[in-house]
C-alpha cells in the first residue's frame, strides 16, 4: 500500500468485509442475519441465553461504542438505554425487528465514516482517555462482527424447523 492512507484503507476494506462486502472467509455478520425472520431472529435456544436479535443489537452497540471512542462523543448517546447487551421482546413486532436491524446497518455506517477520517498516524495513538490503540479498537471490533455473525449462523441452525 503505497498511499499514506494505506492501513486506514486496508482497516476500512477489512471493516466491510467482516459485515457485508464479499471476502474469502465466508458469511460476514449482514449476510448471517439475510433471510432471518422476526420470529426466527427472537427465538431462543435455552433460557438465560441470547438469541440472534439480541446478538445483532449487541453487536450494533460495540460499533457505536468504538466509534464513540475513536471521536470522543459523549456516552449515553446510543439510541437504546443500557450498554452491551439489550433484552429484546420475545414477541417483538416485524417493525421492531426492522428498526433494529436498520439501527446495526447505521452504526456501522457511522463506524465506518469515523474510521475513514482517520490519518494513518492516528492508529498507533490511544484516543483520549484510553488505553487501547486505535487500531487495535478497529482490529477488535472487526473480529467482533465475525465473531457474532458465527454465533448467528449456530442459532439459525439450531432453531426448531418451524422457526426456518
Amino acid at each position: 500500500m503505497g498511499s499514506s492512507r494505506g492501513r486506514v484503507e486496508l482497516l476500512l476494506r477489512q471493516l466491510d468485509q467482516a459485515y457485508d462486502a464479499k471476502s474469502w472467509h465466508g458469511t460476514n455478520l449482514r449476510g448471517s442475519l439475510r433471510g432471518v425472520s422476526r420470529a426466527q431472529g427472537a427465538w431462543r435456544p435455552a433460557p438465560d441465553r441470547h438469541n440472534i436479535w439480541e446478538e445483532l443489537v449487541h453487536a450494533a452497540y460495540w460499533k457505536y461504542a468504538v466509534r464513540r471512542r475513536l471521536t470522543g462523543e459523549a456516552r449515553a448517546s446510543f439510541p437504546l438505554e443500557g450498554s452491551n447487551f439489550f433484552a429484546r421482546p420475545e414477541q417483538g413486532t416485524e417493525a421492531e425487528w426492522k428498526r433494529d436491524l436498520a439501527l446495526l446497518r447505521d452504526q456501522h455506517r457511522q463506524l465506518r465514516a469515523a474510521v475513514a477520517g482517520l490519518p494513518d498516524a492516528a492508529l498507533d495513538r490511544c484516543p483520549a482517555g484510553g488505553e487501547t490503540r486505535t487500531v487495535d479498537l478497529v482490529s477488535g471490533v472487526i473480529a467482533h462482527d465475525l465473531y457474532h455473525a458465527g454465533q448467528i449462523q449456530l442459532l439459525k441452525r439450531l432453531a426448531p424447523r418451524r422457526y426456518t
